[in-house]
Formats: C-alpha cells, structure tokens, sequence
C-alpha cells in the first residue's frame, strides 16, 4: 500500500478522513482496486424504515463504478431517494498476538465506499452490471451458463455507485510491544495467519454423469481467496 502523504486520487471528505492510525490509510485509486479484486463480498449500509441495516451482497467492479446486489439496497433508494450508503470490503490475513490483551489485533485490508446509489434499471447496463458481479466472483462464469432472461431481468435489483469517495485502511506485521518492558515475561507473541481457499468443485446431486466442471472452475481448486499482496 502507499505510504501516506503519498499523491491522492480521491479527495478527502469528511467521512473518509482518517483519524486514527493514519499510517496505514491510504486515499489511492490504485491501493482500493487491490483491495476491490482481491474479493467479492462486502456489507452494504444502508438504511431501511428509518433504521441502520447492514447486509452482506456480492460486488463487482466496472471501471469507474461498483455494482452491488440487493432488494434492501433498491427499498432503500425508493423510501428515501438521494440517501447516502456505505460499502465495506475486508480482507483478513492474521491474528496478531501479543504478550499482552492491550496489544493484540488484527492484521486486514479493508475499503470504505460512500455515495448515493442508483437503481439500475436499463436493460443493457444491467446486463453489464450481473456481468462484472459474476466475473468478480467467478471468471469465465458468465459466458459458460446461459445469461439472464427479460423476465429474470426484471426481477433482479442491481445498483450502481461511482467509485469518487473511498478510503483504504491495511495493518500488517508483527505485535508492537517486542521491544518493551512486556517482552522480558517469556511469552510467546506473534501472528497467526487466515487463509480462505476454495476447494474441490462439489457437483450438483442431480447432475448427469460424465458432465465435468470446466477449467474456469476446476482450476481454482485450492486457490487463496483475498490473496494478500506478495503472498
């Protein structure tokens, strides 16, 4: 991740201002789309009958605007039109753990997205935005099954929002406390790594005989999920 104080490609707001921990913030164009393409989940803020809900959707990216899927986004636009939502996309990679409570944490990636979402209802862009959620989560997925029909279409709540107010956030590395008075206890300190892989393809129980997955598919057994950078 850039440094900080590095050349900014978002500006600044109030709500993505960091306030703690500058050191591992970023404001780069570039550090959110590492973050962005490492997945294809993230937890959707939204507010519905006046009250906060927070729902986790699948995401995809399309140059400059993200597309999230979900009816609560589309209630939400339609019981307060102009609101403002926030996106959040995590990645863990370790447990830090310290010689003591105080110092233990957690080493992530992790992006923050704000901005007034728009229901997507154009036919075309639709198609494009079911796309780049598909291709986010399974490449080469879209153009082996059968696409979407009118009458799926209709039925699908899609929306969009202009990737212009972000914020990145990455902690790695060991615990703080190794060169303190707490080193001298004898304890062991560390990290512990998280990993997600994906496994073997599972076929459908009714699925004929004979019929494999395709390479798309099977090539990612084994995979890391939210590959950390140098990893």
């Amino acid at each position: 991740m850039a440094e900080q104080g590095s050349e900014s490609e978002f500006g600044v707001t109030e709500r993505t201002r960091l306030r703690r921990m500058r050191h591992k913030g970023s404001h780069r164009r570039g550090d959110l789309d590492e973050v962005l393409g490492a997945g294809f989940l993230c937890h959707l803020g939204v507010v519905v009958d006046g009250a906060p809900m927070v729902v986790p959707t699948v995401y995809g990216v399309d140059g400059d605007r993200l597309y999230v899927h979900g009816s609560v986004a589309s209630r939400s636009l339609v019981q307060a039109p102009g609101g403002v939502v926030c996106v959040s996309v995590t990645h863990v990679d370790g447990l830090v753990l310290a010689r003591s409570v105080f110092e233990h944490g957690v080493n992530y990636r992790s992006a923050m997205i704000y901005g007034v979402p728009r229901l997507v209802t154009d036919p075309e862009e639709k198609l494009r935005g079911l796309k780049a959620l598909t291709e986010q989560s399974a490449p080469g997925q879209w153009e082996y099954v059968r696409q979407p029909s009118r009458k799926e279409l209709a039925a699908t709540a899609l929306v969009a929002l202009d990737l212009a107010e972000a914020s990145v956030k990455v902690a790695s590395g060991p615990p703080d406390d190794g060169d303190g008075p707490d080193a001298e206890l004898g304890l062991w300190a560390g990290v512990l790594p998280v990993e997600t892989r994906f496994g073997v393809p599972e076929a459908d129980p009714v699925l004929p005989a004979g019929i494999e997955p395709p390479a798309h598919i099977a090539g990612r057994a084994g995979e890391l999920l939210g590959r950390p950078p140098g990893r």
